[in-house]
């Protein structure tokens, strides 16, 4: 039985080693640097939690356990900054630090069209003129028509799938994980 639950164990490591590497790439392409940081120091913990179910440490799966609490926190946090609940905006900077950069997925999700202002006139993103103070800031669309999904659903998956992947975590890792 302890075999199945190890194997469960690398699984779930894996998976999420994965859809946050997946994620990270796309933070990366958005200019979003709180989510980079947070998706680095979770892919360090899910080393840190890969090798402790590997080498048999419980200190290691407890200490990815308790990470794992504050990326429930996170997450959950994602999720309620892309739904607006409360006073939470997605239309903010917190996530950017600053930088006025938005989520990759608000452009390029499938079958989006953005649309730009440029000087009182409307443009698509092949004509936008950008002047020299506005090169290190992304410009970001009007309004944005066409999507399949819109972006801030497609960021709530990212985070659910994460959350998910945490609970099947604590579900194997209260069932006495015995090696």
């Amino acid at each position: 039985m302890a075999c199945n639950q190890r194997l469960f164990l690398f699984t779930i490591c894996t998976l999420q080693l994965i859809s946050t590497i997946e994620r990270q790439v796309f933070d990366l392409l958005g200019y979003q640097w709180l989510p980079i940081a947070a998706n680095f120091l979770h892919i360090i913990f899910i080393i840190i939690g890969f090798f402790g179910g590997y080498q048999y440490r419980r200190s290691y799966l407890i200490t990815f356990a308790v990470w794992l609490f504050l990326w429930l926190a996170w997450n959950l946090f994602i999720i309620c900054f892309y739904l607006d609940v409360g006073v939470l905006d997605k239309d903010s900077d917190v996530l950017n630090l600053g930088t006025g950069a938005a989520s990759w997925w608000e452009v390029n999700g499938i079958g989006c069209r953005p649309y730009f202002t440029v000087n009182g006139s409307l443009a698509t993103p092949l004509h936008i003129n950008v002047q020299l103070a506005d090169v290190l800031r992304p410009p970001r669309p009007d309004w944005v028509d066409g999507c399949l999904l819109n972006y801030y659903y497609v960021e709530v998956i990212h985070a659910a799938v994460q959350l998910i992947l945490a609970v099947f975590y604590f579900k194997i890792f209260t069932i006495k994980l015995k090696f």
